[in-house]
């Protein structure tokens, strides 16, 4: 639908006088005044006209002038035969006055009662969709204000409505979306659609390239060894990202402080403020390492000087591990005490049965590496090092009487003082029995004699024994047995070669398999066993050898026949048919054991 209306101050406007509005046929001229009637050709008059008006189209933006202003509505006049009514709402943020002059949308030239319909707020969206449909083809940004929180996201005014998404509101998704209710921001268009009105913004785009912006902004105006101030942005295990102004940095754990860290939490929190040296710029991987601790006096600096070797200091224990304590002696500075040197004779297995995290603690300087930070302490050298006068306290050939602490494979300890004890070797126990394990003849809170037999105070070790308490009896064999004695004992253990004997004075004789019958023997049980009394007669003793030879079959023969038997006997050598005493047990099938 169209019509003819005035447009400029033409002649035809003098034509007649205004008629009311609402009159079908006729248009309203915003300027009327009477002038003196100009007689003019119908001709020239019709092409005035023609000039004068111009088509009106619903669905056009127009410009009216407002006549009157209502409670409810507001009067505007478009220059058609009638004004229309706008609903004084959408002025309700603007000043408005009479006369002025606004643009409206023209929905319809006239309604059921002759009027014409005019939306203000309907040609501002026209235009404003229009301005927003060029700045998205354009790639530009537009302002906007939030109005609400809705599902997903929330709802923008940039002169029309429009959806910002809640993964594009910012880079780091926000908790509380109210708080950005009523605000004013930047926004780039992502997405348009013409045909359902629909408009999808995003703040985080706008946020990134700022970022991006500033971020190689800031890569080309620093180098290392400038100083920046950045806030904490995020904390990890490693260490602390740091927001330098659009830019993040790396402040490495080990960059944090010259002393010891456990977490960067101990140093900083988020959003705390850090002045930070920069240690390193990677411009193609947009990485910037700090520090923070290189803006402090290094203090492993003249550390040689300052902690010589055997200097007593004194700190506070830091931390606690299975091998050691960390001691920091000061600020930055810590020294090891490792667990064998917490004590000269105490049995530390863990440095935490002896110490405590922040106790207070004196220690002796023992070593500096000073390239890889490290001291090393001792507690221990603050005492007297009780090996030092060992030998004095425990001379070689001492005697005494000491509990059992403890049973080996090899040996028994004895505690002799505390922390310090002596060693009886399994071979130490006695002149004549073979033991097999401490066991045999020791239980551990037994109290027994020994005797000094060796001090190495260098590898810290005593050696003790006990069958030295007593005589060799080995050393006066030859009185006590002689060839071609009659001899009484019981069997104490078998072998594949022969049986073993117990006689009197704890002294074993070995009867050979061949001294046991005249018969030819297969198997030594086949004729004797463990506990079976024995009568035999002496063919050999060997004091060198520690054995005494004894025979069944000779019980018989004479001094003639023995002498032979004894060299028979002496011809079988350990690697053959006979070994001596000490490693014929280590072949015995039964074990001969105390009270058996």
């Amino acid at each position: 639908m169209a019509a003819l209306l005035s447009g400029g101050p033409l002649a035809a406007r003098d034509i007649s006088p205004r008629r009311p509005s609402g009159v079908e046929g006729h248009a309203r001229f915003p300027h009327q005044h009477s002038q003196p009637h100009t007689t003019m050709s119908a001709a020239t008059l019709a092409e005035m006209i023609a000039g004068s008006f111009r088509e009106l189209h619903e669905g056009s933006i127009v410009k009216g002038r407002i006549l009157e202003i209502k409670p409810q509505v507001v009067l505007v006049d478009i220059g058609y035969k009638s004004e229309g009514a706008i609903p004084a709402n959408e002025f309700e943020d603007e000043d408005i006055q009479v006369g002025d002059e606004i643009e409206v949308l023209l929905e319809k030239l006239e309604n059921d009662e002759g009027m014409v319909v005019l939306s203000k707020e309907k040609a501002a969206y026209k235009q404003n969709w229009e301005k927003i449909a060029s700045v998205f083809r354009d790639g530009g940004l537009v302002k906007g204000k939030v109005k609400s929180v809705v599902k997903g996201g929330l709802m923008v005014n940039v002169g029309v409505e429009a959806f910002l998404p809640g993964s594009q509101i910012d880079i780091i998704p926000p908790k509380d979306l109210n708080e950005y209710v009523g605000k004013v921001f930047e926004f780039k268009i992502v997405k348009i659609n013409d045909d359902r009105k629909n408009i999808v913004l995003s703040r985080r785009e706008v946020i990134e390239a700022e970022r991006a912006e500033q971020r190689q902004k800031f890569l080309d105006s620093v180098a290392p060894g400038d100083k920046v101030e950045g806030v904490v942005k995020n904390i990890t295990d490693f260490g602390v990202f740091v927001d330098l102004n659009g830019m993040d940095g790396l402040l490495h754990i080990t960059d944090m402080s010259w002393g010891r860290l456990n977490h960067p939490t101990e140093l900083v929190g988020i959003g705390q403020r850090l002045n930070l040296v920069i240690l390193e710029v990677n411009r193609d991987k947009e990485r910037v390492s700090l520090g923070l601790k290189q803006l402090q006096n290094n203090p492993w600096e003249n550390i040689e000087t300052r902690y010589p070797i055997g200097q007593r200091v004194k700190g506070k224990v830091t931390k606690l591990v299975a091998y050691g304590a960390f001691v920091e002696v000061e600020e930055g500075v810590e020294g090891l005490v490792h667990v064998s040197e917490l004590s000269w004779v105490k049995r530390i297995a863990r440095p935490s049965d002896v110490l405590q995290v922040g106790q207070e603690l004196e220690a002796v300087v023992l070593g500096i590496n000073k390239d890889e930070r490290k001291i090393s302490l001792g507690v221990r050298q603050l005492d007297t090092n009780p090996w030092d006068d060992i030998d004095e306290r425990y001379p070689v050939g001492t005697k005494f009487t000491r509990p059992i602490r403890n049973l080996t494979a090899y040996g028994a300890f004895v505690e002799l003082e505390e922390g310090i004890d002596g060693m009886i070797h399994v071979s130490d126990l006695s002149w004549t029995r073979k033991v097999n394990h401490p066991s045999e003849m020791l239980k551990k809170g037994d109290e027994v004699e020994t005797v000094v037999l060796g001090i190495d105070k260098a590898n810290q070790r005593i050696s003790l024994g006990m069958k030295q308490i007593e005589t060799d009896p080995w050393s006066e064999i030859d009185n006590r047995f002689k060839v071609g004695d009659i001899v009484k004992g019981k069997v104490a253990k078998i072998a594949s070669f022969g049986a073993f004997v117990e006689l009197e004075g704890d002294i074993d004789g070995l009867i050979h398999i061949s001294q046991l019958s005249e018969d030819h023997v297969a198997k030594v049980k086949d004729v004797i066993n463990v506990g079976d009394p024995v009568e035999a007669r002496v063919i050999k003793v060997d004091k060198v050898e520690r054995r005494v030879g004894l025979s069944i079959k000779a019980m018989a023969y004479s001094d003639a026949e023995i002498q032979k038997e004894s060299a028979a006997f002496e011809a079988l050598r350990p690697s053959t048919d006979l070994v001596g005493l000490e490693q014929a047990f280590k072949f015995a099938t039964e074990e001969w054991r105390p009270g058996q």
